[in-house]
């Protein structure tokens, strides 16, 4: 049995949120939640958020034990991006993107 969650439009670039999410891809949920817990990226915050809503939608689908699910798959889209202006000397202007992300988080019993 699947059980899948998805945060989207988190205010983290994605480059920065694969970084954690290639770490955990392939273990237990029970274990990857304690990676979790320890690691010193800001990712893993927002990943332990949805990987216990991932965990919890199986409670939900009466899993006997959803913490020993596998991570099947996780994966780090790009959202939308927030465009920001810095003026510069002269009359310039730097634009600032500040992205966002889609995290997709599947747990599978098999």
């Amino acid at each position: 049995m699947e059980s899948k969650a998805i945060l989207r439009y988190v205010r983290i670039t994605p480059r920065k949120a694969r970084r954690v999410a290639d770490l955990i891809r392939g273990k237990n949920a029970g274990d990857a939640l304690l990676f979790l817990r320890f690691m010193p990226y800001r990712g893993a915050g927002f990943i332990e958020k949805l990987l216990k809503s991932a965990v919890s939608n199986a409670e939900q689908k009466k899993v006997i034990n959803p913490e020993a699910m596998k991570i099947m798959q996780i994966f780090v889209d790009q959202g939308p991006s927030m465009k920001r202006v810095q003026p510069r000397a002269m009359g310039r202007a730097n634009i600032i993107k500040k992205r966002t992300s889609h995290i997709t988080v599947v747990l599978s019993d098999e």
